[in-house]
C-alpha cells in the first residue's frame, strides 16, 4: 500500500478519490489548474441519483439524431470543426443503443449510481454542512402524456433494479410543483433520489475536509506525465517538476491529453453543457424537473435557480455560444412562466464523454502505478463518490468481489 497518492485533478471526483484513500489511511496530495471542484462539476443541475442507470445511448436514437441537428433549438449541436472527430467516436455510440448493450450498461452505471445519496451523506458528516445535500424526487415532465410511458425501457430498467416511480396526471403534477406550466399534461416520478443545493459549495467543503485530515493541494496545470527509469511517474507542470510512485488520473477531458503520449490513444470527448442560472427567480421547485421535449433539468439552489442541459460537441478550447444562454432561458420560462428571468447567470462546461456512457476507472495495465478516474459523462456526480470507493481499494491492495472490466481503458 502506498504512503502517498498523487490525484491529477481536483474535481468531484478527484475529491471523493481523495476522501476515499485518506480513510484507508493513505496520504494524498491533488494537483489541479483551478480552485477544487470548480470545473465542470460546478455547473451541473444537482441531481444525486441513485437511478441515472440509463445510457445515453438507446434503441432508436438514431431516428432522433438528424432532426436533432436540424433543429437549432434543440439540445445536441456538433461544432462545424468537430465532425472529423465527431463521426467516428458517434458510430461507436450508435454501436452501444440496442437493449442488449444498454441492459449490459445500465447494470455497470448501477454499480457506480446506487450507493451514491449515502457516500455523500458520509463525506458531509461532521462539516457542518450537512444541508448541501437534500431528499427529492427526480421528475420527468411532459407536454404530450401518451409518452409518459412506465413502459419505455428506462423507466422499464429503472423499475427492475428496484426504483420506485409513478406516473401521474397534469393537475398532480401542479400540485407538487406549483410552479411549472399547465402545458405539462404527464410527467414520471422517479423517487428515492437527492439533489445538491449548490455543487460548487460541495467541492468547496469536501475539499476543506480532505485538507484538513492532511491533504495537499498544488494549484498548477499538469502538462506530460511520465514513468522514469526508477519507477517513478515524473509530472511536468509550470510549477516545476513533480513525482509521484502512484497516480491517479482524474482531470476529466483533460485526461485525454496526458494519456496520448504514452501510446493511449482513447475515444474522450468534450461534451460541452451550459447552465443558466437566476439570482432572484420569483419561482421555486422543490424537487429536480426535467422538460423532456427540451431535454433541460430544473432545480432550486441556494442561490438561485438553475436550469441546466444541452449537449455540444467541440474542441476543448472552443468559446462558449453565447446563444445558448437565451435558448436556456426560454426554455426555462417555458418550464415556469412566473420565473423572473431579468437577471440571469451563464455557465459552461466540459463533460468527460465515452461512447458507452461508461467512465475508466482502475489500473492502467502496462504503467505500474497509473490509475484512471475520468471520463463520467452525465453522470459524474452520481458517480464520484462510489469510484473514489472503487480506486482506493485498488490503489490500497484490496481484493474486489467484482468485475470492473466494464471501466478498463483497454475496452476501447
Amino acid at each position: 500500500m502506498p504512503e502517498q497518492v498523487t490525484i491529477i485533478g481536483a474535481g468531484i471526483v478527484g475529491l471523493c478519490c481523495a476522501l476515499s484513500l485518506q480513510a484507508r489511511g493513505i496520504a494524498v496530495r491533488l494537483i489541479d489548474r483551478g480552485e477544487p471542484g470548480q470545473e465542470t462539476s460546478f455547473g451541473n443541475a444537482g441531481v444525486v441519483s441513485p437511478w441515472s442507470v440509463i445510457p445515453q445511448a438507446t434503441p432508436g436514437i438514431w431516428k432522433t439524431i438528424p432532426r436533432m441537428l436540424l433543429d437549432p433549438k434543440s439540445a445536441l449541436t456538433v461544432r462545424p470543426a468537430f465532425w472529423p472527430r465527431m463521426i467516428p467516436w458517434g458510430l461507436r455510440f450508435l454501436k452501444t443503443s440496442s437493449e442488449k448493450s444498454v441492459r449490459n450498461i445500465s447494470d455497470a452505471m448501477e454499480l457506480l449510481c446506487r450507493p451514491s445519496v449515502d457516500l455523500y451523506r458520509r463525506h458531509l458528516q461532521n462539516t457542518g454542512h450537512e444541508d448541501l445535500i437534500v431528499d427529492s424526487k427526480d421528475i420527468h415532465a411532459f407536454r404530450n402524456p401518451d409518452q409518459a410511458d412506465l413502459k419505455e425501457l428506462g423507466y422499464l430498467i429503472r423499475q427492475e433494479k428496484g426504483g420506485r416511480l409513478e406516473r401521474i396526471g397534469g393537475p398532480e403534477l401542479r400540485r407538487i410543483e406549483p410552479a411549472l406550466s399547465r402545458d405539462f399534461k404527464a410527467a414520471i416520478l422517479i423517487k428515492g433520489q437527492a439533489r445538491v443545493t449548490s455543487p460548487g459549495r460541495v467541492g468547496e467543503v469536501l475539499a476543506d475536509k480532505a485538507r484538513r485530515q492532511g491533504a495537499e493541494f498544488v494549484r498548477t496545470e499538469v502538462n506530460e506525465i511520465k514513468r522514469t527509469e526508477d519507477g517513478q511517474w515524473h509530472l511536468t507542470s509550470p510549477a516545476g517538476a513533480l513525482h509521484a510512485d502512484t497516480v491517479v488520473l482524474a482531470a476529466g477531458v483533460w485526461s485525454a491529453g496526458l494519456l496520448k503520449p504514452l501510446g493511449l490513444p482513447v475515444p474522450l470527448v468534450a461534451e460541452r453543457g451550459y447552465h443558466v442560472q437566476f439570482p432572484t427567480p420569483s419561482a421555486s421547485l422543490e424537487n429536480s424537473v426535467m422538460d423532456v421535449d427540451a431535454k433541460v433539468v430544473a432545480s432550486s439552489m441556494q442561490d438561485g435557480l438553475r436550469v441546466a442541459g444541452t449537449a455540444e460537441f467541440g474542441s476543448i478550447d472552443a468559446p462558449p455560444d453565447p446563444r445558448k444562454q437565451s435558448l436556456l432561458t426560454a426554455q426555462a420560462r417555458a418550464m415556469m412562466p412566473d420565473l423572473n428571468t431579468s437577471d440571469t447567470q451563464f455557465w459552461m462546461g466540459r463533460r468527460p464523454s465515452f461512447p458507452d456512457s461508461l467512465p475508466a476507472i482502475g489500473p492502467v495495465e502496462g504503467h505500474k502505478g497509473l490509475f484512471t478516474a475520468f471520463g463520467h459523462s452525465h453522470y459524474g456526480l452520481m458517480m464520484a463518490p462510489k469510484t473514489g470507493e472503487l480506486v482506493a481499494d485498488l490503489v490500497s491492495g484490496q481484493r474486489l468481489n467484482i468485475s470492473l472490466d466494464s471501466f478498463a481503458l483497454s475496452r476501447f
